[in-house]
């Protein structure tokens, strides 16, 4: 079968002086009929071009699905009276919520049956759930399109009845004010953006609600939440580069929001409340940032009135916070690994001790604050995502669940899992993290290998199991981590190295540790793989406009790659808010950076190698046109018959299926892709 070739329709751009042409551009025509045309026919094409494993898809989807508890049930956490629970049952695809009053051996409350409310629909996702004070009233919202736009509902606990109103246009979250009938919530402008804050009132009209807060520069968003000690409720502006907060009380939702600190450029911080104090992450005066705190009746909380506890630290990039009555539990990061910081009477603390050389670890659910239990996430290349609850005051670490991998193959001592470090181009030395199984490969010996990023954000890509991962460890493959700039895993300054002017540092980081394990032996150009998705996305286009003959295969997942035109145009969501991650194109030199580097601007007839590109119709994040146009334009220009190939989910968006085990389809067609490139679909 021949591969769809869409039409051109040239449609020149103009700007400083210079005349980019776009063949393309005319598949951003989401209602146009010949646009969903060309996506199917790209849909069609894989599907006839793979059939020949499509038997093994549906092997490695059922050996995936296989491996998970068909009843589960999450770890419950207290909150008020209540202990919450989501769980599955056998063969339903969406969760239910329940909740058992004072004592797990109460009945079980059903508050959500997800599998019930999501019949009829393609795509459903129920987010933001928030119970009122008095235990009363849940607050949730619901998206059934994938745009990440909620419908909030609300429901009466204690007679199950769901009220007729209901709050459109939402982020899907609200917060409850002490008097159990105020709520605020965030609304979503026509590009997507969290521009006013809303108040509520139950049992009245949406229509009259009243706007409290309207953030007009549009190069911010904004948010609402309660503190930690739900003593007040804080409205948030943030920008790439910079916070500003506003508080009441919330036992006065009536009352006038008061300025917290002002926003000022590269000041980046943030607020949550325990005792009398506000405490403050801050980046001010402190690139790894620091803590600091002022009392809570201060007349003003301007940074003069703050108080330093924790010092900025070269070494360390203090992420996080977690507040408790009695306790200050911090998550660091130092020598790219996170740590836990607990701090009794917000003194002088310790960390938490995991034992293990290469991990994830992160403060999971803790909505109750005057407890001494701190729930615990924790997760390895070779260790299933696991719960703990560790008592700060006597030091016991107790695990409560581990992740269940039913197969009888699986042992974590058959994998064996290292940080290794390359070197970049200008000599930075960039972590890599490696898993593979000891049983399939021989040490010494190349063996095929995909290597995954991020590199964007400051988002950190830690070491992660993941049991869908299974199938291609136990096949032979092996697995890295580059840890690129633009992540945050070596502290601030590491993101600071990959954004704006120093992008580039994220793709030739990205191809100085592929090198690096093709030359220490790990693997060859012939058995490198690489992936990524969204930003991840761009990273692949870019590497292979680079350096195409160091892989055989690249997934790119619903992949930025038209960076300069997005970045032009104000109306799609995203843009406006990422100026200072990118770079605004208006700005000459901004321009001509971002397009030196922009895949899709920089398609030439290079060797390609195969390539497999996901998308979705209805993507909020990253428009399904990107990666539409940027496959048009490889297929006119590659000098290689490997093959290309685009799937478009026409029913989701940016997160894919929105079923517990639906997504892992597209995970088979991904995994069956890269075997069948190696060989390995027996």
């Amino acid at each position: 079968m021949q591969p769809p070739i869409a039409k051109k329709l040239p449609k020149e751009f103009n700007i400083h002086n210079q005349i980019r042409t776009d063949d393309y551009y005319w598949l951003n025509e989401r209602e146009n009929e010949e646009v969903v045309a060309y996506l199917t026919a790209e849909n069609d094409y894989l599907n006839q071009e793979t059939a020949h494993t499509k038997p093994f898809q549906e092997e490695l989807f059922k050996e995936i699905v296989a491996r998970f508890a068909q009843t589960d049930m999450s770890v419950p956490y207290r909150y008020h009276d209540y202990w919450y629970i989501s769980r599955f049952e056998e063969g339903q695809e969406y969760p239910i919520y329940s909740r058992k009053k004072e004592s797990l051996e109460a009945t079980e409350e059903i508050m959500l049956n997800v599998n019930d409310m999501a019949k009829g629909h393609a795509y459903y996702s129920v987010g933001g759930r928030s119970i009122s004070p008095d235990n009363q009233w849940l607050a949730y919202g619901v998206d059934t399109v994938s745009r990440r736009i909620y419908t909030i509902y609300f429901k009466n606990l204690l007679t199950g009845e769901i009220l007729e109103e209901n709050l459109e246009n939402t982020a899907g979250q609200c917060i409850w004010a002490n008097d159990n009938k105020t709520i605020f919530y965030s609304r979503k402008d026509e590009s997507l953006r969290l521009y006013k804050i809303f108040k509520h009132t139950i049992g009245s009209n949406p229509e009259e609600d009243v706007c409290i807060w309207h953030e007009t520069d549009e190069t911010f968003g904004c948010f609402v939440y309660k503190t930690k000690s739900e003593k007040y409720i804080i409205i948030g502006s943030f920008s790439t580069v910079s916070n500003e907060f506003r508080i009441i009380e919330a036992d006065k939702p009536d009352s006038t929001f008061q300025l917290f600190e002002a926003r000022e450029r590269h000041h980046e911080f943030s607020i949550d409340h325990a005792g009398d104090h506000f405490y403050i992450l801050t980046n001010w005066q402190a690139k790894n940032f620091r803590l600091m705190a002022c009392a809570d009746n201060a007349p003003t909380y301007i940074r003069a009135s703050w108080q330093e506890i924790i010092p900025h630290r070269e070494d360390t990039l203090l992420e996080g916070m977690d507040l408790f009555s009695d306790f200050l539990v911090l998550a660091e990061r130092s020598k790219g690994l996170t740590q836990i910081h607990v701090l009794p009477a917000y003194k002088e603390g310790y960390y938490v001790n995991f034992g293990e050389e290469v991990y994830m670890a992160y403060s999971g659910v803790n909505p109750d604050y005057n407890t001494h239990i701190l729930r615990l996430g924790y997760t390895s290349l070779t260790t299933p995502s696991s719960v703990y609850d560790f008592d700060m005051t006597t030091k016991n670490l107790v695990l409560l669940k581990r992740e269940a991998v039913l197969d009888d193959k699986f042992a974590p001592e058959n994998y064996h899992s290292e940080r290794l470090f390359a070197t970049a181009s200008d000599g930075t030395k960039v972590p890599i993290s490696l898993v593979y199984n000891k049983n399939k490969v021989e040490k010494g010996k190349k063996m095929p290998l995909l290597l995954y990023a991020y590199g964007s954000y400051g988002h950190s890509m830690d070491p992660y199991f993941s049991s869908a991962r299974l199938s291609l460890l136990d096949r032979g493959f092996g697995f890295a981590i580059a840890h690129i700039r633009g992540g945050q895993e070596m502290g601030r300054q590491w993101y600071e190295d990959g954004k704006l002017m120093k992008k580039k540092n994220t793709f030739t980081d990205f191809i100085a540790c592929s090198e690096h394990l093709i030359t220490e032996g790990y693997s060859s150009p012939e058995q490198l793989y690489a992936m990524g998705g969204s930003a991840g996305g761009l990273l692949m286009g870019a590497i292979i406009n680079i350096k195409p003959e160091i892989y055989k295969g690249i997934i790119a997942a619903v992949p930025f790659v038209d960076v300069v035109t997005t970045m032009l145009d104000e109306t799609i969501p995203l843009t406006t808010g990422e100026f200072d991650e990118w770079g605004n194109p208006k700005d000459e030199v901004f321009h001509n950076y971002m397009l030196s580097y922009s895949p899709y601007d920089n398609v030439a007839a290079l060797p390609y190698p195969a390539m497999l590109v996901t998308t979705g119709l209805h993507d909020s994040q990253v428009q399904y046109w990107e990666p539409a146009k940027w496959v048009a334009k490889l297929r006119t220009l590659k000098t290689t018959d490997t093959p290309l190939f685009m799937y478009c989910n026409m029913e989701t968006g940016h997160g894919g299926a929105s079923g517990r085990f639906e997504r892992f389809k597209e995970t088979a067609m991904e995994w069956a892709f890269l075997l069948d490139l190696a060989n390995l679909c027996d």
